[in-house]
């Protein structure tokens, strides 16, 4: 039974409570990308790839008796208006073979903004044998107005990819992350 003796005393206690919901959901996304990669990294779902990784080819030689397909997959979330392609749609590498592809995004807004790429690979059984020395990925792209701009990729699928493996699918998933930065975009670029 409520109150209805003090409403001002039912005010305050629902702008608490909504306030204590409102910052509940805003821990809850916050702690929602640490916790999906964990989950990630202890089941291998997703086909999330490592991050940079470093190559010497004096001590790797190629395996030319096999050639790998890598296919190339890109798409803008729902909230990203750029344009964002490959430079092809894939490539075919020798295992321990390094490998330089372009990606090309463009801003067709007349706003500054700033996107992040977020990769993806499948067969899930590959992701620990293939690995980017080099990514637009691993850092946040700043585009002005009607920007264009080329983003290369390096990578290496590893000699010891399992022999029944032939082709494998990154796919990169560009987010308008313009606002989460806040002021940052507008000043960078």
């Amino acid at each position: 039974m409520t109150d209805r003796s003090n409403p001002q005393k039912n005010v305050q206690r629902t702008v608490r409570q909504s306030m204590l919901i409102v910052l509940g959901m805003c821990c809850f996304v916050v702690a929602m990308v640490p916790l999906y990669d964990l989950l990630c990294e202890i089941t291998g779902l997703n086909g999330k790839t490592g991050g940079p990784y470093t190559f010497d080819p004096a001590t790797t030689e190629p395996d030319k008796s096999r050639l790998v397909r890598v296919n190339f997959i890109t798409n803008a979330n729902g909230g990203m208006v750029w344009d964002f392609w490959p430079e092809k749609g894939g490539v075919r590498v020798h295992p321990g073979e390094l490998k330089e592809v372009n990606f090309y995004v463009k801003n067709t807004t007349d706003r500054v903004m700033m996107g992040q790429a977020i990769p993806s690979l499948v067969p899930i059984t590959a992701t620990q044998y293939f690995h980017k020395t080099e990514c637009f990925c691993f850092n946040q792209q700043i585009l002005q107005p009607g920007e264009e701009m080329a983003m290369p990729m390096r990578f290496i699928v590893d000699r010891d990819l399992p022999k029944n493996v032939q082709s494998i699918n990154l796919s990169y998933a560009l987010f308008d992350i313009t606002e989460a930065m806040g002021d940052v975009a507008v000043v960078g670029g």
